[in-house]
């Protein structure tokens, strides 16, 4: 595996790419994550003979947060680093603030996406009734409550409390300076997912307090080529809760959906 920092045009942005000649998957992280995220995930893609590349974002561990009057976007810096890494078509992973970035590069750039995976993400969607949903769900003060418990599930903080240590032990890491909030290149509503043709693949955790399956229903109703998973007694980190389910459903979906 290679761990290297990329001098991009605007940023320098800390990744790591496992190589070979099997598919590209990109990962991209949450809000409270960073590259080093996905430990659970590396091994299950690689031993299916894909090509693994995650990467911080701007302001988060290894990255530069970028000049502060030139913001750019999450999208456009995906592109430039797949541009700088030769990557052509691939897969496009994000779980919660990393599916806005995913979600924002398929409108603007489909061609280069053979899928799409959106996992425990509100999508960035901008329509006013949505963002008063949002509202009904999340009370007052909810962004300010703990990180483990906006994201990790009640199972998993009951069950697991090693794990939790871990998790926490990463967010800590995640934004060692000012946190970087870069907006979308696209307005993302309701109408724009109804055009996107992708191939998608939408998961939540049933304890998830950002995106429950509800909301997950909602989105599914205006994804044209959707298709949906809910992971059992998880929370807004189903790929770090229940990796066993996540890594499945996401083999099985990228697997139908690769190369010729």
């Amino acid at each position: 595996m290679i761990e290297a920092v990329a001098a991009l045009p605007e940023v320098r942005l800390a990744y790591w790419d496992t190589g070979g000649a099997g598919d590209p998957v990109v990962l991209l992280h949450a809000g409270t994550g960073s590259h080093a995220v996905w430990e659970h995930q590396v091994p299950a893609l690689t031993a299916a003979g894909h090509r693994v590349i995650a990467y911080s974002r701007r302001g988060h561990l290894g990255s530069d947060p970028g000049p502060e009057d030139r913001l750019g976007t999450g999208s456009g810096d995906l592109l430039a680093l797949l541009d700088h890494l030769g990557v052509g078509r691939f897969h496009a992973v994000g779980t919660a603030a990393g599916g806005i970035v995913a979600l924002d590069f398929a409108l603007s750039c489909p061609a280069r996406l053979r899928s799409l995976t959106l996992a425990c993400s509100i999508l960035g969607i901008t329509d006013p009734d949505y963002l008063a949903l949002g509202e009904r769900l999340r009370p007052p003060g909810f962004a300010a409550m703990p990180p483990d418990f906006r994201e990790l599930g009640p199972s998993y903080r009951a069950e697991n409390p090693e794990g939790v240590a871990r998790w926490l032990a990463l967010e800590h890491k995640a934004i060692p300076g000012r946190q970087i909030r870069q907006p979308t290149a696209n307005r993302i509503t309701f109408a724009s997912l109804r055009g996107l043709a992708l191939p998608c693949l939408l998961m939540t955790g049933d304890a998830d307090l950002w995106t429950p399956p509800a909301v997950l229903r909602l989105f599914a109703r205006h994804l044209p080529r959707s298709e949906s998973v809910v992971i059992a007694e998880a929370g807004h980190s189903a790929h770090w809760e229940q990796p066993e389910a996540f890594n499945a459903a996401l083999l099985d979906f990228i697997s139908r959906h690769a190369a010729a």
